[in-house]
């Protein structure tokens, strides 16, 4: 009888922890399943490239993962029921419930419109690739010289006035952000972007609050009334709702509360991976929903479960952050170094090698979800606990069995 662990999400921390565990663990012992909506692998952090009218590389899941043991299955998941250990899922032929030993749980996150009035009616979300294609599609169609506003101020709105501009200088980009732009940079790189936003012609509405969004314009909290044809919603993001209808222990905002090695601390038999899970860094301050906290979170998790099974040493990798990298169009970027706990540093990489950094970023991360032990030999271990356990081993059990 194998062990049945089933990863739900194969965004960049779910396909990374499908891949890693079926690399750590001996096909005899586990059916690892992986389970996603649609049969390619999405390069999230680059759907404002998408938008813009960028063509990008496809990544089928089947090829990606043909050789690796993982069962890939397409399928919509609708349900957890954490106590029966069951995922509800929906696929062409109807509804099934999937059995599961283990379940690392990865349906990421999506966009958020903050409850302002219109944002779900009127704005363009890329937080998706079906979202990325719509924008795209607009502004495609977009005449000469039309608004176009981005809201959100953080690194994917930047991202994505800088592309769009780049792409399109015919247009009147600008972005709408509620602090102050780059206010979280050093003064290098805040200097640095706002040469780049000059340079591209971007309008900057700061300390501008959206409280409402129109078809033509955008309202903030100070009476501005901003045009925008096409608005571009990057405001923040928000989890999956489904962790919080079942009875898994997560926070006010829908995260599954994990220990250090991503279990869940209500059901042991599950782990959350990336934005999906509320997960301490250094400090104790939350790690931000990101592919840079995601993609470590999932290795720690697929450790962890191999060492659990295996009655091997459980990880004790701290996670900590070392830079944030921002692409600002094809030409420019910017890299901002920051302390362990994401505060900025005043030292900061800009301009075409920034840029070239960034995209080596980009690339990296997408080549390590296909080669999720970094390429290295792994042996596969045999597991060594009843794959019927209510819960994996304890650390001493562990330990003991080493």
């Amino acid at each position: 009888m194998q062990h049945r662990i089933i990863v739900l999400g194969a965004g960049y921390t779910g396909a990374s922890a499908a891949g890693r565990i079926a690399r750590r663990l001996h096909r005899d012992d586990v059916a690892v399943t992986l389970v996603n909506a649609e049969p390619d692998f999405v390069e999230r952090v680059r759907m404002h490239q998408l938008a813009a009218g960028q063509e990008l590389t496809p990544r089928p899941l089947g090829e990606m993962f043909g050789d690796t043991g993982v069962t890939l299955k397409l399928a919509q998941v609708t349900g957890i029921d954490a106590d029966a250990r069951t995922v509800t899922v929906t696929t062409g032929g109807g509804t099934e419930d999937l059995q599961y030993d283990t379940l690392v749980y990865a349906l990421g996150s999506g966009w958020n419109d903050q409850g302002v009035p219109g944002t779900a009616e009127h704005a363009h979300e890329i937080a998706s690739r079906p979202g990325a294609l719509r924008l795209r599609e607009r502004l495609a169609r977009l005449d000469a010289g039309r608004p176009v506003l981005v809201v959100g101020g953080g690194l994917t709105g930047v991202e994505a006035a800088t592309e769009i501009a780049e792409a399109r200088p015919d247009l009147d980009v600008s972005l709408a952000a509620r602090g102050g732009l780059g206010d979280w940079l050093s003064a290098k790189g805040s200097r640095h972007l706002r040469k780049v936003f000059d340079g591209l012609g971007i309008t900057v509405h700061e300390n501008a609050e959206v409280t409402a969004v129109e078809a033509d314009r955008v309202l903030t909290s100070d009476g501005r009334a901003v045009p925008a044809e096409v608005t571009v919603w990057t405001a923040g993001f928000a989890v999956h709702p489904i962790a919080q209808a079942s009875a898994l222990q997560v926070d006010g905002t829908g995260r599954i509360v994990v220990d250090d090695t991503m279990r869940s601390v209500s059901h042991p038999d599950v782990y959350a991976v990336g934005d999906a899970a509320l997960v301490a860094g250094p400090g104790g301050k939350p790690l931000r929903m990101s592919c840079a906290s995601g993609i470590p979170t999932a290795w720690q998790a697929a450790d962890a479960i191999a060492a659990r099974l295996t009655g091997g040493k459980l990880p004790e990798v701290p996670l900590r952050y070392f830079n944030q990298c921002i692409s600002l169009g094809r030409k420019q970027g910017l890299i901002q170094y920051v302390t362990a706990d994401d505060r900025a540093v005043r030292h900061a990489l800009t301009g075409r090698l920034a840029a070239t950094y960034k995209e080596l970023i980009c690339k990296g991360a997408a080549w390590g979800v296909a080669h999720p032990t970094m390429g290295l030999p792994t042996r596969r271990r045999r597991v060594v606990t009843e794959p019927s356990r209510t819960a994996p081993v304890t650390e001493a059990e562990a330990e003991a069995a080493a």
